[in-house]
């Protein structure tokens, strides 16, 4: 009888097991039967000539020289926000096989319309508006096409960021905050089912040289 009692109790709790696995897959992919996926995260630096890359050096203020009445004698201390460029596609759950394919139609095309930025540092210090910029939801929107990608540019870094702790502290001070930005980017296919993505690009924050 206790031996009974003993195999009831393990076959229950491994299907308890099995659901709160299942459940968790539910929450991490959503019911979209659709993955979105990040080919490439990059950063550019704002006010000046830079290309996008990563890792991202982010100036927080930068001395302009022109137009007037800014001038090489009297420069104007300017904030300029960083922008961000994501390659995003989307891939089928079910990939079918080699005798019936997976055929994804145009209920599957994902529109992204918001996204949320997230800064971390490596050494654990993490607390917004003392050791790390504050997070926040911007938007930005754009549709992916079945067997297409979608490149949509977003902002990364906050002008008004540049201005808050901890990052004003960096205009008088030769130091420089590494930090990691997790986005996370939202959208829906068009049934309704919502789907997200997120990636990470290291930021490295200071006042570096002028263009």
């Amino acid at each position: 009888m206790t031996r009974m009692r003993n195999l009831h109790t393990l076959l229950l709790t491994t299907a308890l097991a099995v659901g709160v696995a299942s459940c968790g897959d539910v929450a991490r992919t959503g019911k979209s039967p659709m993955y979105l996926v990040i080919d490439q995260l990059q950063g550019q630096r704002g006010g000046g000539t830079a290309v996008l890359g990563n890792p991202l050096a982010s100036d927080v203020i930068t001395l302009k020289t022109s137009p007037a009445p800014c001038t090489t004698t009297s420069p104007c201390p300017t904030y300029f926000s960083d922008s961000g460029s994501v390659t995003l596609r989307t891939v089928p759950k079910d990939i079918g096989n080699s005798t019936v394919p997976a055929a994804p139609s145009t209920n599957n095309e994902v529109t992204v319309t918001r996204f949320h930025v997230v800064y971390r540092r490596a050494d654990g210090r993490n607390q917004p508006g003392v050791d790390v910029p504050w997070p926040f939801d911007g938007a930005a929107t754009g549709t992916i096409q079945i067997g297409s990608q979608l490149t949509l540019g977003f902002e990364l870094v906050r002008n008004s960021a540049k201005q808050e702790a901890p990052l004003a502290a960096l205009v008088y001070a030769p130091q420089i905050i590494t930090t990691i930005a997790d986005v996370t980017f939202y959208g829906a296919d068009r049934v309704g089912n919502e789907i997200s993505v997120t990636g990470s690009i290291q930021i490295d924050f200071g006042n570096f040289g002028d263009f």
